[in-house]
């Protein structure tokens, strides 16, 4: 089942979705080193890989990702890939759309994975928070920083300086989830990865881009900048199949060319 550097990562293809699992349950899925690397590779396997349009990441034994391994800490372990961050993608995220599938728990440096993905499915019952401060740490693989750009920065305030937890149903109401389902969260994901599996992957990858990058864009030169990124995709093969396919009442079929 596993491709990977490791058993405590798996991954599995279900119909052009890459689906990366952290396999430590005993551990709440707490990021080890060798797990980060696993993940890492699998983000590459999902950005090199044609065939694979949509990537999920989740965790094994109905918990996401209870953060670091503090046995590994104080080892003096890094969970981290060097250049991609904390659990092998917070600091260099996938080209193509990543859900994360989150069951139980994601806090800490899961919660931190979590953000990095594009797209969020989490079951009701599950728990968020960055309770680094409670221990003496600093949410430092992006939660401090990220948070508050996908929720109110007071909310991200309070949860970064107190530590405190929030559900599923509150986290939805701040944006900072996209579904909540009472069953599964993984075939939750999978619907979702469904639907942008079926849109054309060259305007996927490309919209995702255009999302992430002009943050950093200066005003005046935002269509500019955008028109460079999005010439490909309207002089693509796709773009002219997906307009044929309307035309002809049936589904596309991309090449991604």
């Amino acid at each position: 089942m596993s491709d990977t550097p490791t058993q405590e990562v798996l991954t599995e293809v279900d119909d052009g979705v890459l689906i990366v699992t952290i396999n430590r349950p005993e551990a709440k899925n707490a990021m080890t080193k060798a797990a980060a690397e696993g993940i890492a590779a699998a983000m590459d396997r999902l950005d090199s890989d044609d065939d694979l349009r949509v990537g999920i990441l989740t965790g094994a034994g109905g918990t996401f990702c209870s953060g670091m391994d503090l046995k590994g800490f104080l080892r003096g372990e890094s969970p981290s890939v060097e250049n991609r961050g904390f659990g092998g993608v917070v600091q260099a995220p996938p080209a193509k759309p990543l859900i994360a599938a989150v069951e139980g728990y994601a806090l800490a440096g899961g919660l931190e994975l979590m953000i990095a993905c594009d797209l969020v499915v989490a079951h009701s019952g599950a728990k968020f928070g960055i309770p680094e401060a409670k221990r003496g740490l600093v949410a430092a693989a992006g939660g401090v920083m990220m948070l508050p750009d996908q929720i109110p920065e007071r909310i991200a305030m309070e949860l970064a300086l107190t530590g405190d937890f929030i559900g599923a149903e509150r986290a939805f109401d701040l944006g900072l989830i996209n579904e909540v389902t009472d069953g599964s969260a993984l075939d939750g994901a999978k619907a979702l990865a469904k639907k942008i599996a079926a849109n054309g992957p060259l305007a996927v990858r490309v919209s995702k881009q255009v999302m992430k990058e002009s943050r950093g864009w200066a005003m005046e030169d935002r269509y500019k900048n955008q028109a460079q990124l999005i010439a490909p995709v309207f002089g693509s093969e796709d773009a002219r199949e997906g307009a044929a396919a309307f035309a002809e009442k049936r589904a596309p079929n991309w090449k991604g060319k």
